[in-house]
């Protein structure tokens, strides 16, 4: 089947099921922001069939296994886990089919779903993901949108297809950027949202019929995954975009700079108003505690930071164990 046509087939099968009382579902999640979800469909009486979640991974010194967040959820509610290492496992694949689902529920599993994966449910699978599509598809639509300076962003709930995030879109809902948020902040607000979302999404399905929308293509953005060496400071770049930047590298990957030939992260700074003549990078003269740094416009004043090694301090503190003088370079 053309899983671009997988919700046409759908309401070709939804009409044959109208008096189904709740939907059976199987959820595929994994990390933190899966868990309000599955919460949610716990809550409002929905069938959960099975969940399905990435294996246990080793952590810590002692690499010790260690079960995603929604798997440690799933198991309060006595749910089924399911754990493929790969999605086209036979035995996997199989299990599903025998379990006859009405919907699979999306959020952040991990893993790509083909196709013909996708037209194991009777009526198609779910996605939630978290921007207003189809601005920032792909893998980090939160950090991306605090980075790009974006005051609100939201979630969306969409038709899955074989594509990145390309799916008709069922329903959204924006939540606004506040000026001090960093990923993190707005990681939780929008999990929460996406999980109501879904309630949403389901109450209409069943009762008015929700038609998809397909995606406009010609507006739609990406959302690159980050990695470790995208967090590094381009102090050429100006004060308020180098705010932003930091706010959505905060926790991951985390926004740094080399300060005496080490990696300083910095975890929280301000905007600030006037004009700079040193160069960007340069640690300017400041009342005692201040760490402010010349950028390609205006001045960063670095208000929480991390030295290599070490533990996050507040400036103050930081700058009592770690005297840096006016005119030194960082980066």
């Amino acid at each position: 089947m053309n899983p671009h046509k997988l919700h046409h087939h759908a309401y070709e099968r939804h009409e044959q099921r109208t008096d189904m009382s709740s939907y059976q579902i199987i959820f595929m999640g994994t990390p933190d922001f899966s868990v309000p979800t599955l919460k949610a469909l716990h809550e409002n009486q929905h069938k959960v069939l099975a969940v399905v979640t990435q294996p246990d991974r080793p952590k810590g010194r002692g690499r010790r296994l260690v079960p995603s967040p929604v798997k440690e959820v799933a198991g309060t509610f006595g749910y089924p886990v399911l754990q493929p290492h790969k999605i086209e496992e036979p035995w996997f694949v199989e299990e599903l089919i025998a379990m006859d689902p009405d919907l699979f529920i999306v959020v952040a599993y991990g893993q790509i779903l083909p196709g013909s994966f996708l037209s194991i449910p009777r009526l198609g699978a779910i996605n939630i993901h978290a921007s207003l599509l189809p601005k920032y598809r792909g893998p980090a639509p939160i950090q991306w949108a605090i980075i790009d300076g974006e005051q609100e962003t939201g979630v969306t709930t969409m038709w899955m297809d074989e594509g990145t995030d390309t799916g008709d879109i069922l329903l959204s809902a924006k939540v606004s950027i506040m000026p001090d948020d960093t990923s993190g902040s707005l990681h939780g607000r929008l999990s929460e949202a996406g999980a109501q979302l879904l309630i949403d999404t389901l109450e209409k399905l069943k009762t008015e019929n929700l038609l998809g929308t397909p995606q406009d293509k010609s507006v739609a953005t990406y959302a690159p995954l980050l990695k470790k060496k995208d967090g590094s400071i381009d102090w050429t770049k100006d004060a308020i975009s180098l705010d932003a930047f930091i706010r959505g590298m905060n926790p991951w990957p985390g926004a740094f700079t080399l300060l005496f030939g080490k990696r300083l992260k910095v975890l929280q700074a301000k905007n600030l108003q006037g004009a700079v003549k040193e160069k960007p990078g340069t640690v300017l003269e400041g009342f005692p505690g201040d760490f402010n740094v010349a950028t390609g416009r205006g001045t960063l004043a670095l208000k929480e930071v991390q030295l290599e090694s070490a533990k996050r301090l507040p400036v103050k503190e930081f700058l009592r164990g770690c005297p840096v003088p006016p005119g030194t370079r960082l980066g």
